[in-house]
């Protein structure tokens, strides 16, 4: 148990969740963040602690499809979910087209970014297979890059719309 600042004590919480397509179960906090239940239970380090305020988007995972910063999500939020981390896009040890056009393209710089920034990308894609810049540049407009000025970030994201639509 841990003492909360009230007085009163604060119960670990049972929680099951889908992360990658494995069920993980277990016993958190409440005040534990997603992004620490990801890095420290899961041991998933794909997902980055950048601010821990939601600002920056190094954190961003999909829960139930959707982009969501990790950082500003409780584990037992996640109860009953499916997460995908970046970890989980490959299938089979081949990248997704978005891994690959990244790389490609020169979208990842230092790549402290570029976790957050493709699964940001992904929900774009999997709600707008055919963005145009506008729409692209809007779709990761939440997550934020200090190295490349997110011209080699769009063109990524284009060349992957062009290869999953091909």
């Amino acid at each position: 148990m841990i003492f909360a600042a009230s007085g009163q004590y604060l119960m670990k919480r049972s929680i099951t969740l889908q992360i990658n397509g494995k069920t993980h179960t277990g016993e958190v906090e409440p005040r534990l963040l997603l992004i620490h239940y990801l890095r420290e239970v899961a041991g998933l380090t794909g997902p980055h602690i950048g601010c821990e305020t939601s600002l920056c988007g190094a954190c961003t995972v999909t829960v139930d499809g959707k982009a969501v910063k990790s950082c500003a999500m409780f584990a037992v939020q996640a109860d009953g979910r499916d997460v995908v981390t970046i970890e989980g896009l490959a299938s089979n040890g081949d990248l997704h087209p978005l891994q690959t056009a990244f790389w490609e393209e020169h979208g990842a710089q230092c790549g402290y970014c570029t976790p957050g920034m493709i699964m940001a990308s992904k929900q774009l894609l999997d709600r707008n297979p055919h963005p145009d810049e506008d729409e692209i540049r809007h779709g990761i407009k939440g997550n934020l890059c200090r190295c490349t000025g997110y011209q080699h970030i769009v063109n990524a994201v284009k060349s992957a719309a062009a290869k999953m639509g091909a």
